[in-house]
């Protein structure tokens, strides 16, 4: 990998080059896709569609995002996975239609990462994995409706317990991590699986009828859980860019190769 991308230059992305970059995805809604496309500084022009509801950076140079990124105001998805930021903007906090957050593999540290994130209050989905956190930033507690959190292959030593009492919490990616021997996090891991087995209302206050449902339906769920796999486990993040254990050491190849996540 070059060094932050110096001495680069860049494809120059025109207004035009970028609305002819716009897709309509499956369900209506305005996608921007602009990764792999050799960009070393964040398109100034692309300021100028800031009705797009999905951003992709992803696999790219940049090392800048601009404050200028709150304009995209209904943006619920951004990408900027495989580049060199080792700093966001204050202003994301402003952007708080986001749901999606992916700015995996990159120069991250955590005095990157700004206090403003705790404002997205409805995002769903942070990966911050492939950077060099050392510690997690405590405004991943105050993220309420966080569904998944990517965090492997930092430098990170303990998962503090805000992100354990995150209500909505339901798949962590922390591999990869020095954590010390004997004191990985399985306790708190254990604590996310169990949620799945959380029952919401007490069977005194269920009817008869509803009763005897939810007892057919934890039955048959828990035959379910008894049957032998038969085929390779589906990886636990798999909405979560997670490269194999090579990727620190091949991160340009995986930039230019990997799939889309």
């Amino acid at each position: 990998m070059a060094k932050g991308g110096k001495g680069l230059k860049g494809k120059k992305i025109t207004l035009s080059v970028a609305k002819n970059c716009i897709k309509i995805t499956f369900d209506g809604r305005k996608r921007l896709d602009l990764s792999k496309m050799g960009i070393t500084t964040f398109p100034k022009c692309i300021l100028r569609l800031n009705d797009i509801d999905e951003l992709d950076l992803s696999r790219n140079m940049i090392r800048k995002i601009p404050d200028s990124i709150s304009r995209f105001q209904n943006l619920r998805w951004l990408d900027l996975h495989s580049n060199y930021i080792d700093k966001l903007p204050e202003s994301i906090g402003q952007m708080t239609a986001l749901l999606y957050l992916n700015v995996s593999n990159n120069k991250l540290t955590t005095n990157g990462l700004p206090m403003e994130l705790n404002q997205l209050k409805n995002i769903r989905t942070v990966n911050l994995g492939l950077n060099h956190l050392d510690s997690v930033p405590t405004t991943l507690g105050a993220l309420k409706e966080l569904h998944e959190v990517g965090l492997h292959d930092n430098l990170l030593s303990t998962i503090p317990n805000s992100i354990s009492k995150l209500p909505k919490l339901k798949k962590l990616n922390t591999k990869r991590n020095p954590f010390p021997k004997g004191e990985e996090p399985d306790t708190f891991l254990d604590s996310i699986k169990r949620l799945e087995n959380l029952y919401l209302v007490e069977a005194k206050d269920l009817c008869t009828s509803c009763l005897k449902k939810c007892q057919q339906a934890r039955d048959k769920l828990n035959k379910i859980k008894t049957v032998p796999m038969v085929t390779p486990r589906k990886p636990i993040f798999s909405s979560l860019v997670s490269p194999n254990s090579m990727a620190k050491e091949s991160q340009e190849d995986w930039r230019m190769h990997s799939t889309s996540p």
